[in-house]
């Protein structure tokens, strides 16, 4: 069998099997120790070897599975996953919202502020876009319902907040990204910071935007804080700052390396809940074991998306996509627009690690064809699949707030909500393509 065919026909049982909801792990798994049996039993010189074909389609996904495994930078995601568990059961998390609220509550939408200035603070502990979405949704949104706020500005905010969970370091997606990239994954740590801040600004000035213009839709009638009251409760978010600080200052100032950073923040962050007493050991037992399950379910899918990389490679189909494009002769600006539209359907329909894993066999060799930075295309991938978790049908963040709120605010006017949110997102994301600088100025000094 000509392994063209048989990587274009895998690639077709990948979509369709996505398509009717099959878990993405097991689609390209599957498909991939499926085709990399077939390549071996019936091979291109001709006739049939089916039980031949089975040592060495075992040999090589067992292989595949090693490498990845092997590396040390992927331990830095159960680190990671615990840390924001930890962090949320102490309610670390929760008081960096309600620091920033304390702060802006004068400040017209200043709650809507407060939430995604939370959401920022999140993220910088969690790394996870749903698990922000969730936290602040069951926070700050029946508090911004609760005076008399829209409840598209209350759910959008936080929706279109809850994507910074991928793009403010430490971003699970980017650990994944650096070790299929092969890239350093502090770099990638550092990269994001503007464009997460650009990202978080960029939601600010909507916010302001859309209270100027609908006044009616965040109303002032938050009591206002004193100036002592205001300094206890920024004082009572010291803990998220020491953790930020080891996090992002350890690997600026070359102190730690992302996975050391991972290790360092989550026993910091324990040793302080429990000296502190916002943590009982029984809830540190159930953080550990949500961190035992969602790092399986990771795992899990860097392994099979590992095995279907190894298929691709196998068959020589992404050399053919590459050879396609050159025939095609597009300008570098085309190239990144058809990727970017790429990124921007998909997200539509799949979620952010499956649509990166995907992807990525095809597109890096792309973009290292045209001699782009590969740190820089990093950040990029991650903010264009923070999109697509607002946008729909399958806005994951948007039914994260569906399901939290009570009563259920419905889909689409969480959905008209995240409208403007996205129109800026699209704005950031173009500043990133036309001003690389802005991505590579803080690695490059690193």
């Amino acid at each position: 069998m000509d392994p063209l065919i048989l990587g274009v026909a895998g690639m077709a049982v990948v979509l369709v099997l996505i398509a009717l909801r099959t878990p993405v792990a097991f689609a390209l798994g599957a498909t991939a120790l499926l085709c990399m049996y077939l390549y071996f039993a019936l091979p291109r010189t001709g006739g049939v070897r089916l039980e031949m074909a089975v040592r060495p389609a075992m040999t090589l996904a067992t292989t595949a599975v090693y490498e990845l495994f092997y590396n040390y930078s992927l331990t830095a995601i159960p680190m990671f996953i615990a840390l924001g568990h930890v962090c949320y059961r102490a309610g670390i998390t929760s008081e960096i919202y309600y620091a920033a609220r304390a702060w802006l509550t004068r400040v017209p939408g200043g709650l809507a502020m407060a939430s995604v200035l939370g959401c920022g603070g999140f993220a910088a502990i969690s790394g996870s876009s749903l698990a922000c979405a969730a936290t602040m949704g069951r926070v700050a949104v029946p508090e911004m319902l609760r005076y008399g706020y829209s409840d598209r500005l209350a759910t959008g905010s936080v929706a279109a907040g809850g994507t910074l969970g991928a793009l403010i370091p430490p971003g699970i997606v980017f650990i994944i990204y650096g070790v299929f990239a092969e890239q350093s994954i502090s770099a990638l740590f550092i990269a994001a910071i503007i464009p997460g801040l650009l990202s978080m600004l960029g939601y600010w000035i909507v916010i302001a935007i859309w209270t100027t213009w609908r006044r009616q839709d965040a109303p002032r009638g938050e009591e206002a804080y004193p100036l002592a009251q205001r300094l206890r409760v920024l004082a009572g978010s010291w803990p998220a700052a020491v953790i930020f600080v080891i996090i992002v200052g350890g690997i600026y100032g070359g102190v730690f390396t992302a996975t050391e950073a991972a290790a360092v923040s989550f026993v910091t962050a324990t040793v302080v809940a429990l000296a502190t007493r916002r943590l009982r050991l029984r809830h540190l037992g159930s953080a550990l074991w949500e961190t035992t399950v969602q790092s399986a379910a990771i795992f899990l899918i860097a392994a099979a998306a590992k095995l279907f990389a190894s298929f691709v490679s196998l068959t020589g189909m992404a050399n053919e996509v590459v050879a396609l494009v050159q025939a095609a002769n597009p300008g570098t600006t085309a190239l990144l627009i058809g990727i970017v539209l790429v990124y921007l359907v998909l997200g539509m329909f799949l979620d952010p690690l499956g649509i990166m894993l995907l992807t990525l066999p095809f597109v890096l060799p792309l973009i290292e064809g045209r001699g782009l930075d590969l740190i820089w295309f990093g950040v990029v991938v991650v903010k264009l699949l923070e999109m697509g978790l607002i946008t729909p049908p399958v806005g994951l963040n948007v039914f994260v707030i569906n399901g939290v709120t009570q009563p259920p605010v419905p889909v689409m006017r969480i959905f008209a909500g995240v409208l403007p949110f996205f129109a800026m997102d699209v704005a950031v994301l173009s500043l990133l393509l036309a001003i690389p600088a802005l991505t590579l100025a803080l690695p490059a000094a690193l």
